[in-house]
């Protein structure tokens, strides 16, 4: 591109690294990365449990692990669309 010649898409275009893109995005939702770490949270936990688990079968055992990481997931989208909801129309109403 040349010096004097402006860009189409200046918003696509800009030197900002992967990094400043992500946290940019994690600070305008904020229950994201709640979400990925819970679940992230709940496998570990899953796993380490997969040891002792007792007499339960494999396959129950791994249905509640799911069912937990999956309940945590939607939790956080949960209170992230009712914060949402919250910053735009009681704090900031519209006119």
């Amino acid at each position: 591109m040349s010096p004097g010649q402006n860009p189409i898409y200046p918003e696509y275009e800009t030197d900002t690294s992967q990094t400043s893109k992500l946290l940019r995005k994690f600070k305008e939702t904020p229950f994201v990365p709640i979400g990925m770490a819970g679940f992230a949270m709940v496998v570990g936990y899953g796993l380490y449990r997969l040891k002792h688990r007792g007499n339960m079968k494999m396959s129950l055992h791994l249905i509640h692990m799911r069912v937990a990481a999956q309940g945590f997931v939607v939790g956080a989208i949960t209170c992230g669309v009712l914060y949402s909801m919250f910053r735009d129309y009681v704090v900031k109403p519209k006119e």
